[in-house]
């Protein structure tokens, strides 16, 4: 199957709201419920049918197609942003080969998907403490290490930690999807134009 670049930009816009979440968190202590449930909802959501399903409909991920907009206009207003976006996108290539490391992220996926299930709430602090645990024992073990920079008394505090974890669970999982259908380095060099052309098209 094949996929364009209209379906590119979504995976590009999970993995930017899900890291503007950790950046407002990491500095306020509090995080946006919505977008955090589509986050986590993306997580669980394995074997969706088409890339917009994976967030529940396109229109899920318009606060990260903004911020697309921005970034590729120029006008993006938090600096580590990107920087954190580039270190996602490294650990997932060397997360895809780590076949164990898979299987465990995959296992903790159904367990915290029951707990979702059971609590009836994707984003209860249950199921975020799960997620956050699961990319701690997992995909936190690999490198290169994603470094959160912000306020110290929030990052002091264990459901903070837990859920900045959590939504850089769901970040590596966009990032994945963003490989899977076709998403290169290379796009931030020659496809530019292409990809805002496509969020421009997306945000009408």
């Amino acid at each position: 199957m094949t996929f364009s670049i209209d379906d590119r930009v979504l995976a590009l816009a999970g993995i930017a709201q899900a890291l503007q979440q950790v950046r407002r968190i990491a500095e306020t202590g509090h995080s946006e419920s919505a977008v955090v449930r589509t986050a986590m909802d993306s997580v669980m959501r394995i074997d969706a049918s088409s890339p917009a399903a994976v967030y529940g409909s396109a229109t899920q991920v318009e606060p990260g197609l903004r911020l697309l907009r921005d970034y590729f206009r120029n006008q993006g207003k938090d600096d580590l942003l990107p920087r954190l976006a580039l270190s996602v996108m490294q650990l997932e290539r060397r997360f895809v080969r780590e076949g164990a490391t898979i299987d465990k992220v995959e296992a903790g996926i159904e367990r915290a998907a029951g707990i979702a299930r059971e609590r009836g709430d994707s984003c209860h602090p249950d199921v975020l403490n799960a997620m956050g645990a699961l990319y701690a024992e997992t995909i936190s073990q690999l490198k290169p290490k994603i470094m959160v920079q912000g306020n110290p008394h929030y990052l002091g505090q264990a459901m903070v930690v837990s859920e900045i974890r959590a939504l850089l669970l769901a970040a590596v999982r966009s990032a994945v999807l963003w490989r899977q259908l076709g998403g290169a380095y290379w796009d931030f060099l020659f496809s530019r134009k292409a990809m805002l052309e496509a969020i421009e098209r997306r945000l009408r």
